[in-house]
């Protein structure tokens, strides 16, 4: 098969969640752990960091991905979804698998995928271990799709693992409290392995506490560990970089109390997951791993030229008007936006946003800022809830714009419309993000 065919096989004859939603999830490790057996294990012949969360698992990922291959290791890094090309969730040290490398995985594995049946998710995962062991890692970054006790990627066994914030996301498949959403995230927990939680939720924080007991893991809260703030955004000399200040809590091993670092990554919810990075960069040092300062220091300026991590906070244009997107699209994520937003100096505000069907939108859209022009559109996948539907649940709401029939459309009325002090926000959802980034990073 060509790689386009390859490719065709496997969105057609696997189960994806972002085609299918909940139905293609499959609540066990059992395919996965089949898969590995008959590739020789290959989860077992690398290190690992496990990361999960509601929002920030991505960020946090290719940030101590970008730190690791900046200090020297051989880094791997698995992530999910992709935007633009599938091969964006295999890298290894920034580079992404190589469409021969796919072509040969799904051609020698063809066998076991027709009898094991597995979804999508569990194909990607078996290839990215597959992968990682093949090119001989030192350590590779996994991120979870989705959730964690159930999750394909839970069959590591870690160095560390990395829970970031709590929210509300996938109700129908992780619960719907916090502490029912938090219990699933804690299934990454191993016993004697530390575990790294980005935030102390007073909601949540017994979730984690006693699963940690449970296996007596150490258990380390990063927001009990660092003080992050902003500097005077009028002193920063780099636009494309946010300056913050960090000072140690509970210093356990840092080579200093203060210091301030510049992030490429300039969402302000990036000052909540940099704490886990740090938290984590402190474990991985006690734990023998030579990571200097000066290597934290140059990866965090460019996670992005990296890892390509694309999608966050990202500023698509300078040139009039001012063009960004995020892949926020929950109710934590749709509150840093708005945050974000704010602290945006321009005349008028354009929203392109299309969403999917299978969630409740309602609080998101509650939390839209309802003076701003929208252009309702839906992305290329099939769980995109139409455009018109999604115009009339926002009206309910005083949101209101015009129905386009794809982003790009509505990308390129936003902008004909919007004057050069105007902003133009699109997202909603990662799949419209995906529509409207550019590929090949």
């Amino acid at each position: 098969m060509t790689y386009t065919e390859t490719l065709d096989y496997l969105y057609s004859k696997l189960p994806m969640f972002s085609k299918m939603g909940a139905q293609a999830i499959k609540k066990d490790l059992t395919n996965t752990l089949h898969l590995c057996e008959a590739l020789g294990n290959p989860h077992r012949q690398f290190k690992s960091i496990h990361v999960a969360g509601t929002n920030g698992k991505g960020s946090v990922s290719h940030m101590l991905a970008a730190v690791l291959q900046s200090a020297g290791y051989e880094t791997g890094l698995y992530t999910s979804p992709h935007l633009r090309d599938f091969r964006e969730r295999i890298r290894v040290n920034g580079e992404m698998i190589s469409e021969d490398a796919v072509i040969r995985f799904v051609s020698e594995q063809k066998a076991s995928i027709e009898q094991i049946e597995p979804s999508f998710f569990e194909v990607t995962v078996a290839m990215a271990f597959n992968h990682f062991a093949e090119q001989q890692v030192d350590i590779a970054v996994i991120e979870t799709g989705l959730g964690g006790r159930l999750d394909s990627t839970n069959i590591i066994l870690p160095e560390l693992s990395v829970i970031t914030n709590i929210g509300f996301d996938h109700m129908n498949l992780l619960g719907h409290t916090l502490p029912k959403i938090a219990f699933e995230k804690a299934g990454i927990i191993k016993p004697g392995i530390p575990v790294v939680v980005s935030e102390k939720q007073e909601i949540t924080k017994e979730v984690f506490v006693t699963k940690a007991k449970e296996g007596s893991s150490d258990i380390i809260f990063a927001s009990d560990e660092w003080q992050v703030e902003d500097t005077d955004p009028q002193l920063e000399p780099d636009p494309e970089l946010r300056e913050i200040k960090v000072s140690a809590i509970d210093n356990r091993s840092q080579p200093s109390s203060s210091f301030k670092i510049g992030l490429d990554l300039t969402g302000s919810y990036q000052l909540k997951n940099i704490k886990a990075v740090l938290s984590s960069l402190s474990v991985l040092r006690e734990k023998g791993y030579v990571i200097t300062e000066d290597a934290m220091r140059n990866a965090l300026k460019q996670v992005k030229a990296l890892t390509g991590l694309q999608g966050r906070w990202q500023t698509l244009s300078h040139e009039g008007p001012l063009v960004i997107c995020d892949t926020g699209h929950n109710e934590d994520g749709i509150k840093e936006v708005v945050k974000n937003i704010a602290a945006t100096s321009f005349k008028q505000l354009h929203i392109v946003i299309g969403m999917v069907k299978d969630k409740d939108i309602s609080k998101v859209l509650s939390l839209l800022p309802t003076e701003a022009i929208y252009y309702f559109c839906q992305p290329m996948v099939e769980r995109a809830k139409p455009a018109a539907d999604l115009a009339s649940e926002a009206a309910a709401f005083n949101l209101s714009g015009q129905v386009y029939a794809s982003v790009a459309l509505a990308l390129e009325e936003a902008k004909r419309n919007a004057a050069k002090e105007d902003l133009v926000f699109i997202g909603g959802s990662t799949f419209v993000v995906a529509e409207i980034v550019p590929a090949g990073i």
